[in-house]
């Protein structure tokens, strides 16, 4: 796809948009009062705003490499803060997916050097003890997301500003695009 393409593509997005609602980018461009902050995977199929069919406005998105929520982040701590903080979102999502390149990579024990650091972070969310039990994928993700979830729970900018917003643990279904809620 080229640069025409993507022009072309967003011409025909701002029509669309524009046919049910003219004035809507006259209201977006007064701000954002999203109700959800939403923690999700880079995968490029899994995009959060389009797997909910979510308006624009309505999810402020921070995305990584298997949705990890890591205390050294900056870019996530900063993201969290505004969320809470200066957006009043009312809940936290946190949206692994089926067939997560990053958890299948922390579990083998992927050796790219570039990646060694945050590899380390995912396989610190995975279990100890590879040998214990036949784990699936499906499996391994949902782990990852609960402790994701817990790791939330702990992070000192949410203990501050967020105790009060509920946090929810999802697994997007690449195969079926079904949206699952994940509980301990």
């Amino acid at each position: 796809m080229d640069q025409l393409e993507l022009k072309k593509m967003n011409k025909e997005f701002v029509r669309k948009i524009k046919e049910t609602d003219p004035a809507f980018f006259e209201e977006l461009k007064k701000g954002q009062t999203p109700e959800f902050f939403v923690l999700s995977c880079s995968d490029s199929r899994v995009s959060p705003s389009v797997i909910t069919q979510m308006p624009l406005g309505h999810m402020f998105v921070h995305r990584n490499i298997a949705n990890q929520v890591d205390i050294k982040d900056e870019s996530f701590s900063a993201s969290l803060y505004y969320a809470l903080k200066h957006l009043n979102v009312k809940k936290i999502l946190i949206k692994g997916h089926t067939d997560c390149g990053g958890v299948k990579a922390a579990w083998a024990g992927l050796n790219d050097e570039e990646l060694q650091g945050w590899l380390l972070n995912i396989q610190d969310s995975l279990p100890q003890n590879k040998n214990e039990k036949e784990v699936s994928m499906d499996e391994l993700t949902k782990i990852n997301i609960l402790k994701q979830v817990a790791r939330l729970k702990e992070h000192p900018i949410y203990i501050k500003y967020g105790t009060a917003v509920e946090i929810i643990g999802c697994l997007f279904h690449v195969e079926s695009g079904e949206l699952e809620r994940v509980t301990p």
